[in-house]
């Protein structure tokens, strides 16, 4: 089974938003490694990601996979969208469809849309889930304690959180499991399906 993670990250947002994603990703890693105190060799013990690629990713020379997205939060115990924050946001935010942030599998069968803003620290982040026919999306194992909640909007959904067995969700179904294991999420219809992704941490990181 084909991990879709292992494609190369793209953003999809108006103006320059693109084309800045991999200086915006290079600044938030150096910050929040440097912070924590990690060298590169220690943060790629930390995460399984070599030194050369977090050099790479740092100086903004590469936009890396998704699936090493979360290897690099999940070794610095920060939230995904941590490493994509480009603002501090304060008082009333209007998020416009055409602005989002939105992460996709180059062979564009799966995308993430962040329906929240960036702001410094959070205990919650939203997202909106697309999967195409047949697609399967793999996702490694998230920080000790972290939730997700999954409303379907639209389609079928098969869900697998480490070695239980597989959920089934039809439009409407919601879904609540414990995200600090390897899951997947499965189309399992014949159309696009649409989810709703409510991910909470047991701290407020960020």
């Amino acid at each position: 089974m084909a991990d879709a993670f292992s494609n190369v990250i793209e953003l999809a947002d108006s103006g320059d938003a693109a084309s800045e994603l991999p200086q915006v990703l290079g600044r938030n890693l150096r910050r929040l490694r440097t912070r924590q105190g990690h060298s590169l060799e220690r943060l790629a013990k930390l995460s399984g990601v070599s030194r050369a690629m977090l050099g790479q990713i740092e100086t903004g020379r590469s936009a890396p996979s998704i699936s090493l997205l979360w290897k690099i939060t999940t070794a610095l115990g920060v939230p995904f969208a941590t490493l994509l924050d480009s603002q501090k946001v304060q008082g009333t935010l209007v998020l416009r469809r055409q602005h989002a942030k939105i992460l996709t599998s180059v062979d564009g069968k799966f995308t993430s849309r962040a329906l929240f803003p960036f702001d410094a620290e959070r205990k919650v982040e939203f997202y909106e889930l697309r999967f195409a026919v047949g697609h399967t999306e793999n996702a490694e194992a998230h920080a000790p304690g972290t939730i997700e909640n999954i409303i379907l909007a639209k389609g079928q959904l098969e869900i697998r959180a480490g070695q239980e067995a597989p959920h089934h969700l039809s439009e409407g179904d919601a879904i609540l499991f414990e995200a600090d294991v390897p899951h997947s999420y499965r189309n399992t219809g014949d159309s696009e399906t649409i989810a709703y992704l409510v991910m909470t941490y047991v701290e407020a990181v960020g």
